[in-house]
């Protein structure tokens, strides 16, 4: 059965095999008010969902902002507590050091 195919199920997929596009017979030449508004739907269409798809992805932008501002604001906040903990342990490193050093001139 050799049949043609359809718009949803095209005989194939390869655009230079497959039929051209004809215009149709049954619409007088000049009769383009139908193809207008359904074109201007379907554009406004077209237009509504890129909008709520970038409005989506921006919102998902600004989230993942958020988020890597927290990490970096978190990975401050531990340097600055690692260091302030070896300055301390530093400082009394430094303490013992001169407490031994007066031990030993006291001797």
């Amino acid at each position: 059965m050799n049949t043609a195919g359809t718009i949803d199920r095209p005989l194939t997929h390869d655009p230079k095999k497959q039929d051209p596009m004809k215009p149709s017979t049954s619409e007088p030449a000049g009769s383009a008010t139908t193809d207008v508004t359904t074109t201007r739907a379907t554009e406004s269409r077209q237009n509504r969902n890129r909008e709520m798809q970038l409005m989506q992805e921006a919102l998902a932008r600004a989230h993942m902002h958020d988020r890597l501002r927290e990490a970096v604001s978190e990975r401050q906040a531990m340097r600055l507590a690692v260091a302030q903990r070896m300055q301390r342990r530093a400082e009394r490193a430094s303490l013992r050091a001169r407490r031994a050093l007066a031990m030993a001139v006291m001797q």
